[in-house]
């Protein structure tokens, strides 16, 4: 079974993503996994290739283009990544939801931050992404339509989700 679990930051995608895999015992990976190889594969740290990657649309269709290809020669797994749903060849996917302020409290405490900076950082963050989604693949973040399941995770706690 391929599953892909998509969310905006702070959602829980992989912790989720983390509890399924060990819990169905089939091998988990995120976009963030796939950055951190293309970045290693071009002998960069993750700073310097997020720089590169930030003028470079091609590096985010790379990364679509990978795990669509690891959906394609897989018979299981799951794929965590924002965009998954959408390139990727699932049998089940999932969007995970929660509101602004639950998820900027998880990242202000997952990275010891202030809410504010956060809040404000998830807003530059979220206008920028919805914009080079819709730019570079012509995606509509606000329509759900690609999922088959959209679960707020504010409702359960990470092992009930």
């Amino acid at each position: 079974m391929i599953i892909t679990i998509g969310g905006l930051a702070g959602t829980g995608t992989t912790t989720v993503a983390r509890i399924l895999s060990e819990r169905m015992g089939i091998p988990c990976v995120s976009a963030g996994d796939v950055f951190r190889q293309m970045a290693a594969e071009r002998e960069l740290d993750i700073l310097e290739f997020s720089r590169i990657a930030e003028e470079n649309p091609e590096i985010d269709i790379e990364i679509d283009r990978r795990q669509a290809r690891l959906a394609d020669e897989h018979e299981d797994l799951i794929l965590e990544g924002r965009l998954s749903a959408h390139f990727a060849r699932a049998d089940l996917k999932v969007l995970l939801i929660a509101p602004f302020d639950v998820r900027a409290q998880r990242i202000s405490v997952r990275e010891s931050k202030d809410i504010e900076t956060v809040r404000e950082e998830i807003r530059i963050r979220e206008r920028s992404e919805a914009q080079r989604y819709r730019e570079i693949h012509g995606i509509d973040v606000d329509d759900l339509e690609v999922y088959d399941i959209v679960i707020n995770t504010n409702r359960f706690d990470a092992e009930a989700s």
